[in-house]
This record gives structure tokens, C-alpha cells and sequence, in this order.
């Protein structure tokens, strides 16, 4: 007989899938509005910067994924002739695990925003 679940496993890994493109638009959105007009600013950059990562994870626990712990990480610097990489590593499962990016600049400042997302059984 179908339809039932006696006897099945309970199921392995999330229920429904990180929305990354949600999380895009939301970076774009929070970091096109809150740096537009920044000039660089190194004291008040890093203020932002820990404010902007804030309201990024408030809007990412928004969405209400469950079972997703969520880390936010941000970068502001001066926009100057130069060029910069940044890396990360994680320990994940690629299946359930993911990630959204977005670079954003203005005449003086560029910033990165990354949100992982990371599955909890």
C-alpha cells in the first residue's frame, strides 16, 4: 500500500533548498541602498559594515528556512587603483550547503557581502 509512512527513514537533508537568488536580490537591495552615496570612510565603513551584515542575516532569517544556520560575512574598503583578492573555506556538504555573493562599488569604496548557509539535521 502507497501513501503511508510507516517504515520509512525519516528524510536526510533540507526539506526545501536555500533560496539563493532570494538571498541575491536581498544583498543587492541592502548594499545598493545603504552605500550608494558612502564615501570611504574608514571608522564609519567598519560601523556600516557590521550594521549592513546585521540587517542582511535579519532579512536571510526572514525568509524562515528552516534548519539553516546562517553566517554573514562583509567587506568594505577604499576603491583605489587597486586590486584585491578575498578567499574563504569552509567544512560543508555541498548537497545541502551553499552560498550567495554580490560586490557592490560606488566612486570610492567596494563591498563584498557573503551569506553561507549552512544545514542542520
Amino acid at each position: 500500500m502507497h501513501g503511508g509512512t510507516a517504515g520509512r527513514d525519516p528524510p536526510s537533508g533540507p526539506s526545501r533548498r536555500f533560496p539563493v537568488a532570494a538571498v541575491d536580490d536581498i544583498l543587492k537591495d541592502v548594499l545598493g541602498s545603504y552605500l550608494r552615496e558612502q564615501p570611504y570612510e574608514p571608522a564609519r565603513c567598519r560601523d556600516v559594515a557590521r550594521d549592513i551584515a546585521e540587517i542582511i542575516k535579519a532579512r536571510v532569517k526572514d525568509l524562515m528556512i528552516p534548519r539553516y544556520k546562517i553566517v554573514v560575512v562583509m567587506h568594505i574598503g577604499q576603491l583605489n587603483e587597486q586590486s584585491m583578492q578575498i578567499g574563504s573555506r569552509c567544512l560543508w556538504d555541498p548537497a545541502s550547503d551553499t552560498f550567495s555573493s554580490y560586490v557592490f562599488k560606488n566612486a570610492s569604496l567596494f563591498a563584498l557581502a557573503n551569506v553561507y548557509a549552512v544545514y542542520f539535521e
